[in-house]
């Protein structure tokens, strides 16, 4: 594992740093906006203006990335990231706000498509799969560890917001310092929501679902705890445990999904998810007893998206796999710009049980959908099970190193060699009930 982490260390050190910084600064404007009395509406549309960037990055900065290449194409967008930051304190103002997050949006998965790709080339074919769970490790344990950084100093200070600033500045040293060879950036081919609805409408239903509620707690997690009188130790202690609980859960929720009906599984997956919501919505003013349910919470909406996507897999021809998985996490994104803002006007609206409860509302149509087609019948599965790997909203250009470990199969690299000509088998299921052989109504 050393000899393999090695070479790409520089790569996961420089995604470390600047997740360290994102992922601060991400908790640090809600709890700074929410102190300079930004209503709940707007500090939704904060959130979904950093999800709609996001989307915007997707066609931008393959475009920028092939021109400037990958080193140089890093620090520009980390310096506009940074910047952004620092230009969060010089003007405390909604709609600059909201033009800075869209910004920060299109840097991120900029920088998610360097690393990605880079990482991608770099790793052996018949390694992808080891080198995808480290990266997925890296994520989300930079991301709950940025939280506790909320205990140096107070949101309404300018120490946070510099250090947020610094880590992203220091993500650029050893990606600059690097000696890897550069990748090229390859065009997905798309495939129409249309093929993609009539293969797998469980898939399509649930990602856009599970973007709406997981946008809502990445844009309004912290707002909410702080309306729940949580102080900022506590609140960053909420935020990780939501994180860690999703990690921690990722391998039991795989084994569940892989072991019955995708649907059945989903169902049950969306269903500890909605509960989790639920419980915090009626513990939440018992203090610390809302940490109970944002466990649940985390461990059940983190692990949806990873069995959509095998659901997918599921359903798809092994040319398609690549495409569908790129229009499908498109969904989730477009799930995740509209959550936030939806999420807050519901919280002005009301209160701030609002924001459990529509995370509980969200996973609960996601149970309901995929236990009404369950009920059509038996889940033709196309080519063979997949496996459900652990997997964030990152870029497009992560899909062949998880979709090789999903598929159990070697997906075509079009920007190496070592994998041209390589035969492509998917992982057949370990037994048949049935006469079926693809009918999964049984799966055992």
């Amino acid at each position: 594992m050393i000899r393999l982490l090695l070479p790409i260390a520089a790569l996961l050190c420089g995604i470390a740093l600047l997740l360290l910084g994102t992922g601060l600064l991400n908790t640090l404007l809600a709890l700074r906006g929410s102190a300079e009395q930004f209503s709940d509406q707007t500090l939704g549309l904060l959130g979904s203006a950093y999800f709609a960037g996001f989307i915007l990055g997707t066609w931008l900065c393959p475009r920028l990335i092939r021109r400037m290449g990958h080193v140089r194409a890093f620090t520009f967008l980390a310096a506009a990231e940074a910047a952004c930051v620092l230009i969060h304190l010089l003007w405390i103002q909604p709609g600059l706000w909201l033009l800075l997050r869209v910004i920060t949006g299109v840097a991120l998965v900029g920088i998610y498509t360097v690393i990605e790709s880079w990482l991608n080339t770099q790793a052996p074919p018949e390694r992808r799969g080891q080198v995808f769970a480290c990266y997925m490790a890296v994520n989300l344990g930079a991301l709950a560890l940025a939280q506790q950084m909320l205990n140096w100093d107070s949101p309404l200070t300018f120490t946070l917001f510099a250090v947020a600033a610094t880590f992203i500045v220091l993500a650029v040293m050893p990606v600059s310092a690097t000696r890897l060879s550069q990748p090229v950036i390859q065009d997905t081919p798309p495939l129409s929501m249309q093929r993609l609805w009539q293969a797998a409408p469980v898939a399509c239903a649930g990602a856009v679902l599970s973007g709406l509620g997981m946008g809502g707690f990445w844009g309004l997690g912290a707002v909410y705890a702080a309306r729940m009188e949580m102080d900022t130790a506590q609140i960053a202690g909420f935020v990780s445990l939501v994180i860690l609980a999703g990690a921690l859960a990722q391998w039991p929720m795989g084994r569940l999904s892989d072991s019955i009906d995708r649907r059945r599984a989903l169902a049950i997956i969306a269903g500890v998810a909605a509960m989790g919501g639920v419980l915090m919505a009626l513990l939440g003013p018992f203090g610390l007893w809302l940490l109970v349910g944002a466990a649940i919470f985390g461990a059940g909406s983190f692990s949806v998206y990873p069995a959509v996507v095998a659901h997918l897999i599921d359903h798809l021809h092994q040319e398609d796999i690549l495409s569908g998985n790129a229009a499908l996490l498109m969904l989730h994104g477009l799930g995740a710009a509209v959550g936030p803002a939806l999420a807050g006007a519901l919280m002005g609206i009301t209160a701030a049980q609002a924001l459990p409860l529509f995370f509980a509302l969200m996973f609960s149509l996601i149970a309901a959908y995929a236990l009404r087609q369950l009920r059509l019948g038996g889940d033709r599965i196309v080519d063979g099970a997949a496996h459900q790997v652990p997997m964030v909203r990152t870029s497009t250009a992560v899909l062949e190193m998880m979709l090789e470990e999903a598929s159990g199969q070697d997906v075509p690299n079009s920007n190496t060699d070592d994998a041209d000509g390589q035969e492509v088998v998917r992982a057949e299921p370990e037994q048949q009930n049935g006469d079926d052989a693809h009918d999964v109504g049984n799966r055992p």
